[in-house]
Protein backbone atom coordinates (compact mmCIF):
# COMPACT_ATOMS: atom_id res chain seq x y z
CA UNK A 1 0.00 0.00 0.00
CA UNK A 2 1.41 3.34 -0.97
CA UNK A 3 -0.91 5.70 0.89
CA UNK A 4 -2.92 8.24 -1.12
CA UNK A 5 -1.92 6.70 -4.44
CA UNK A 6 -4.36 3.88 -3.69
CA UNK A 7 -7.29 6.32 -3.91
CA UNK A 8 -6.69 7.12 -7.60
CA UNK A 9 -9.51 4.83 -8.81
CA UNK A 10 -11.89 6.99 -6.72
CA UNK A 11 -10.67 10.27 -8.21
CA UNK A 12 -13.36 10.38 -10.95
CA UNK A 13 -16.02 10.28 -8.21
CA UNK A 14 -14.71 13.40 -6.47
CA UNK A 15 -17.01 15.88 -8.30
CA UNK A 16 -20.07 13.79 -7.45
CA UNK A 17 -19.10 13.48 -3.80
CA UNK A 18 -18.54 17.25 -3.64
CA UNK A 19 -21.91 17.87 -5.31
CA UNK A 20 -23.64 15.77 -2.67
CA UNK A 21 -21.70 17.28 0.24
CA UNK A 22 -21.88 20.92 -0.84
CA UNK A 23 -25.07 21.01 -2.92
CA UNK A 24 -27.55 18.38 -1.84
CA UNK A 25 -27.02 17.86 1.89
CA UNK A 26 -27.14 21.52 3.00
CA UNK A 27 -30.25 22.08 0.90
CA UNK A 28 -31.89 18.96 2.28
CA UNK A 29 -31.21 20.05 5.87
CA UNK A 30 -33.03 23.35 5.28
CA UNK A 31 -35.92 21.57 3.58
CA UNK A 32 -36.34 19.20 6.52
CA UNK A 33 -36.16 22.11 8.97
CA UNK A 34 -38.86 23.86 6.95
CA UNK A 35 -41.08 20.77 7.08
CA UNK A 36 -40.70 20.55 10.85
CA UNK A 37 -41.31 24.26 11.44
CA UNK A 38 -44.27 24.45 9.03
CA UNK A 39 -46.38 21.87 10.84
CA UNK A 40 -49.64 23.36 11.94
CA UNK A 41 -49.43 26.43 9.69
CA UNK A 42 -52.55 27.28 7.75
CA UNK A 43 -51.80 26.85 4.03
CA UNK A 44 -54.08 29.78 3.23
CA UNK A 45 -52.47 32.23 5.67
CA UNK A 46 -51.15 35.46 4.14
CA UNK A 47 -47.48 34.66 4.82
CA UNK A 48 -47.70 31.21 3.21
CA UNK A 49 -49.57 32.56 0.17
CA UNK A 50 -46.96 35.33 -0.14
CA UNK A 51 -44.05 32.86 0.17
CA UNK A 52 -45.62 30.62 -2.48
CA UNK A 53 -46.08 33.60 -4.82
CA UNK A 54 -42.46 34.71 -4.38
CA UNK A 55 -41.17 31.17 -4.98
CA UNK A 56 -43.32 30.88 -8.12
CA UNK A 57 -42.09 34.23 -9.41
CA UNK A 58 -38.44 33.29 -8.85
CA UNK A 59 -38.90 29.93 -10.58
CA UNK A 60 -40.68 31.60 -13.50
CA UNK A 61 -37.83 34.06 -13.87
CA UNK A 62 -35.20 31.31 -13.84
CA UNK A 63 -37.08 29.24 -16.43
CA UNK A 64 -37.59 32.30 -18.62
CA UNK A 65 -33.91 33.17 -18.44
CA UNK A 66 -32.94 29.58 -19.32
CA UNK A 67 -35.25 29.63 -22.34
CA UNK A 68 -34.24 33.04 -23.69
CA UNK A 69 -30.54 33.05 -22.72
CA UNK A 70 -29.87 29.32 -23.02
CA UNK A 71 -26.57 28.01 -21.64
CA UNK A 72 -24.38 25.22 -23.01
CA UNK A 73 -25.80 22.78 -25.53
CA UNK A 74 -29.27 24.30 -25.24
CA UNK A 75 -27.91 27.48 -26.86
CA UNK A 76 -27.58 25.58 -30.15
CA UNK A 77 -31.35 24.97 -30.19
CA UNK A 78 -33.27 27.76 -31.92
CA UNK A 79 -35.27 30.19 -29.80
CA UNK A 80 -38.47 29.19 -31.59
CA UNK A 81 -38.02 25.53 -30.67
CA UNK A 82 -37.26 26.45 -27.04
CA UNK A 83 -40.32 28.70 -26.75
CA UNK A 84 -42.51 26.10 -28.46
CA UNK A 85 -41.26 23.40 -26.09
CA UNK A 86 -41.98 25.68 -23.14
CA UNK A 87 -45.52 26.32 -24.38
CA UNK A 88 -46.17 22.61 -24.90
CA UNK A 89 -44.74 21.81 -21.47
CA UNK A 90 -46.96 24.37 -19.76
CA UNK A 91 -50.01 23.08 -21.68
CA UNK A 92 -49.20 19.49 -20.69
CA UNK A 93 -48.75 20.57 -17.07
CA UNK A 94 -52.15 22.26 -17.01
CA UNK A 95 -54.01 19.57 -18.98
CA UNK A 96 -52.62 16.73 -16.86
CA UNK A 97 -53.96 18.09 -13.60
CA UNK A 98 -50.77 20.06 -12.77
CA UNK A 99 -48.38 17.13 -13.16
CA UNK A 100 -44.81 18.44 -13.16
CA UNK A 101 -43.59 15.15 -14.64
CA UNK A 102 -45.96 15.47 -17.61
CA UNK A 103 -44.89 19.07 -18.26
CA UNK A 104 -41.18 18.31 -18.12
CA UNK A 105 -41.52 15.12 -20.18
CA UNK A 106 -43.54 16.79 -22.95
CA UNK A 107 -41.21 19.82 -23.06
CA UNK A 108 -38.19 17.52 -23.27
CA UNK A 109 -39.71 15.50 -26.10
CA UNK A 110 -40.70 18.73 -27.85
CA UNK A 111 -37.11 20.01 -27.77
CA UNK A 112 -35.84 16.69 -29.13
CA UNK A 113 -38.50 16.65 -31.85
CA UNK A 114 -37.78 20.29 -32.71
CA UNK A 115 -34.07 19.64 -33.07
CA UNK A 116 -34.73 16.59 -35.24
CA UNK A 117 -37.34 18.38 -37.37
CA UNK A 118 -35.71 21.81 -37.72
CA UNK A 119 -32.08 21.08 -36.96
CA UNK A 120 -32.04 23.23 -33.84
Amino acid sequence: MSGLGDLSPLAPLTPYVMLILVGFLPNEAWRMLGVVLARGLDEESEIIVFARAVATAILTGVVGKLVVFAPGALASVSLGVRIGALALGVAAFLLSGRSVFAGVAIATFAIIAGVLAFGG
